[in-house]
């Protein structure tokens, strides 16, 4: 029975070595993908913003006011 019990936690040993070192491999590679990645593709710098883009925010802000329009009311309506 011992000998079952020993065989068992070898086997759990084993298992679990190899896992780990599977997880350690794992992380060295996407390091030094991740180092590659950056060496040979730097990020784009951010532009600044176009008139075009512009024109959105103002958008943006008009979707913004009739969203806390619709809320207000809803909020005055349901108290």
């Amino acid at each position: 029975m011992t000998e079952m019990i020993n065989a068992g936690i070898e086997l759990m040993l084993i298992g679990m070595g190899i896992v780990f070192a599977f997880l350690a491999l794992l992380v060295v590679a996407v390091n030094f993908m991740t180092t590659v990645i950056q060496r040979f593709f730097p990020e784009a710098p951010v532009t600044a913003i176009s008139p075009a883009s512009a024109s959105t925010s103002h958008t943006d802000a008009g979707v913004i006011a009739a969203i806390s329009a619709a809320v207000h009311q809803y909020r005055n309506k349901h108290k």
